[in-house]
């Protein structure tokens, strides 16, 4: 016996199959969020922090002149793999100053390091997981790319990554050996940041936007 299926009850299928379909990818669509990948904290995380640790490297307290090099503004959001700002979370950044020295007794020549940089800055994310640094652009050195290590810990001090960004374009990123030890493309480009003139923003000034993603 064949049984009709009322066209109203088609059409009705129809939909609730046309909306499962657009329900389906939404999961994939979250997990489709690539998690900035891990790398290393590098040998030159401070030992002791300076005395000025505050958003804005290319000014220390109390200094009479700016850092040398190119000022940059580096900002962006921390969130979840969801796409969930991550308020509250601790974001560190340092590194070389414009002539590629760290502050660190274990680099070399510390001694010569630009004074009025300030070479470590931290800052807490706000209500939309927002940050934002002043900053100089990255210099290389011998044996690397420029970059800037961020470190990121959640609230409460729980889980904690540590990568590095990059400079979009720079010719030395095709044989850092850490940038490329990140074998995913899709996860390496996500660390290589294109800085762009901002003007608008300061006379002179860099701009890098790079969101954080967080993997748990």
């Amino acid at each position: 016996m064949t049984t009709t299926i009322p066209r109203h009850a088609l059409r009705r299928r129809g939909l609730i199959a046309a909306g499962s379909s657009l329900l389906l990818p939404l999961p994939a669509l979250a997990q489709s969020r690539m998690a900035t990948p891990a790398q290393t904290r590098g040998p030159f995380y401070p030992v002791a922090f300076p005395a000025d640790t505050d958003a804005d490297l290319v000014r220390v307290r109390g200094a009479a002149a700016e850092a040398m090099g190119t000022v940059t503004h580096l900002r962006g959001r921390v969130t979840d793999i969801a796409g969930e700002a991550v308020p509250g979370a601790l974001v560190e950044i340092w590194q070389c100053d414009a002539n590629g020295r760290y502050a660190h007794p274990r680099a070399p020549q510390t001694h010569l390091f630009d004074a009025n940089f300030q070479g470590y800055g931290r800052v807490m994310t706000d209500a939309r997981g927002a940050y934002a640094f002043r900053t100089l652009r990255p210099t290389p050195y011998p044996g690397r790319t420029p970059h800037i290590h961020v470190q990121v810990t959640r609230p409460g001090g729980g889980a904690v990554l540590v990568t590095q960004f990059y400079v979009a374009g720079e010719p030395l990123n095709a044989r850092d050996g850490v940038l490329n030890a990140i074998r995913d493309p899709r996860a390496r480009e996500s660390v290589i940041i294109p800085f762009i003139p901002a003007d608008r923003i300061e006379a002179r000034a860099l701009l890098a936007e790079a969101d954080i993603v967080l993997a748990r």
